[in-house]
């Protein structure tokens, strides 16, 4: 089993409380079992018992998970419960015993084409995946700042990274569809890989290199990129909150280019909610949250809302298009990704 590689994390997690407040989905549903600690200990029973990993409410708490990675981060020793729940479900798929409705969201990722379709000209290519294409918006900002800065780019859209199937547990199958789409890439011979997307950033940065896949080009979070371009920014934005993105903060050492694009364009960022730790995301680090549990996804983004000083006024900035899609889609709040932010002060 794979769990067996995080033995210590078992060991450590299974009699500790104290990031209890840092599972998402745990301060939605009130439930023990949507904690850490609880899923250690099943993980726990289930190394000594096997047969348990077949159990519905196991499955069904695995795959509740809402991945944040916060508990890892803020942990004094960093042991990666994170890891524990992907390699849990790597087991759940190995032993044949995936849920049927994660069988048909993996289905669904299977289907597609691995390779993107690639258009356009130049050394930048800016990567559309699903989730930034379902907010049509963010390219076409990413498009206005561009042209204003007179740099050509080629594009790449959809495909398939991997990442929704190895977030599923289907391990081998992501693994295949990252080389091809790497392929596909690296055909292109561009020099630079700009995505807006944090989940399809950590993929082409960390995932690929974990599978010994090698990128040829340079991959950057639309943040850094347009970081590097020292736009001017004419405008003046009123005070905004920034929401961390899963992928950027907890599994990226908290990738400061965010924050340093905000600082370029004068905002003043206020804090929000009741601590830093948190995660705000509605479920960024699972992926397909909403389509396993969008009645989760649906409380996690009324949790937001709750915790907004002004839910009816204040302006909400995000880096990750899956949060903005999932905010937008569930409450009143008014959300924008960086690139809407940033074509908007030119």
């Amino acid at each position: 089993m794979d769990m067996k590689k995080h033995l210590e994390v078992i060991n450590a997690c299974r009699f500790c409380f104290m990031c209890r407040h840092l599972s998402g989905v745990g301060n939605v549903t009130f439930r023990e079992s949507d904690t850490p600690r609880v899923r250690a200990v099943l993980l726990d029973q289930v190394l000594m018992d096997p047969a348990k990993l077949a159990n519905v409410d196991l499955l069904e708490t695995l795959y509740n998970s809402d991945l944040s990675a916060a508990c890892r981060y803020h942990c004094v020793k960093h042991f990666d419960e994170n890891g524990l729940v992907l390699a849990a479900r790597a087991d759940v798929v190995k032993a044949g015993l995936a849920p049927a409705d994660v069988q048909k969201v993996a289905a669904d990722y299977l289907a597609r084409p691995a390779s993107p379709t690639i258009s356009g000209k130049g050394d930048l290519l800016y990567f559309i995946d699903y989730t930034s294409a379902a907010t049509p918006e963010i390219a076409k900002a990413f498009a206005k700042i561009m042209k204003k800065a007179g740099i050509e780019y080629c594009t790449a859209e959809k495909g398939c990274l991997g990442k929704a199937l190895q977030v599923l547990g289907y391990t081998k199958e992501a693994k295949a569809a990252a080389k091809q789409f790497a392929e596909a890439l690296n055909a292109t011979k561009v020099k630079s890989i700009v995505v807006s997307s944090p989940a399809a950033y950590d993929a082409l940065v960390n995932d690929f290199p974990a599978f010994g896949i090698r990128l040829k080009a340079k991959v950057m979070h639309s943040s850094e990129y347009l970081c590097s371009l020292k736009l001017s920014y004419s405008k003046k934005t009123a005070a905004l909150y920034y929401l961390e993105s899963d992928f950027l903060k907890n599994y990226n050492d908290n990738y400061r280019f965010p924050r340093e694009l905000l600082a370029q364009m004068g905002a003043q960022c206020l804090p929000f909610g009741t601590n830093n730790e948190e995660s705000y995301t509605c479920g960024e680090g699972a992926l397909v949250l909403p389509q396993l549990r969008p009645v989760l996804v649906e409380k996690l983004a009324h949790y937001v809302e709750e915790r907004a000083d002004h839910p009816e006024k204040d302006l909400l900035v995000t880096a990750s298009p899956y949060t903005r899609k999932q905010l937008t889609t569930h409450t009143k709040l008014k959300v924008v990704t960086l690139e809407e932010l940033a074509a908007k002060l030119l």
